[in-house]
């Protein structure tokens, strides 16, 4: 059974079991696929997060047990991927907003990327 409590405590001060790991995964993974497809498709940021949430979504539907989930995603804890993919629905969103594909509004100073500065 999936979704049985297989531990009294992560061990971590403020982040407590998660009672069903695979429900919480699913709807954020989700979540942070349908944000990222309103991202452009040349957008660095979609390309590289698409393939890591796709990767782990997919283990996610695949594997019931959420200790071998915990492995095949190596990441810590299940507790602390479902705090990842939370933080990570908060930055895409936050990058929809920025939209960091589009060119800038002005022009950088020269040597902006230069370092050292002398």
């Amino acid at each position: 059974m999936a979704s049985r409590v297989l531990k009294d405590s992560t061990r971590l001060t403020g982040l407590a079991v998660s009672k069903n790991p695979h429900l919480s995964l699913t709807i954020l993974y989700e979540k942070l696929l349908k944000t990222l497809n309103k991202m452009p498709d040349n957008a660095a940021y979609k390309q590289q997060t698409k393939q890591i949430v796709e990767s782990r979504f997919n283990l996610v539907k695949t594997i019931q047990d959420p200790v071998e989930l915990e492995k095949k995603i190596d990441c810590g804890q299940i507790e602390e991927v479902i705090k990842q993919a939370e933080y990570e629905l908060i930055l895409s969103r936050k990058m929809l907003e920025w939209k960091p594909w589009e060119p800038l509004v002005a022009k950088p100073p020269k040597d902006q990327w230069k370092w050292p500065m002398v």
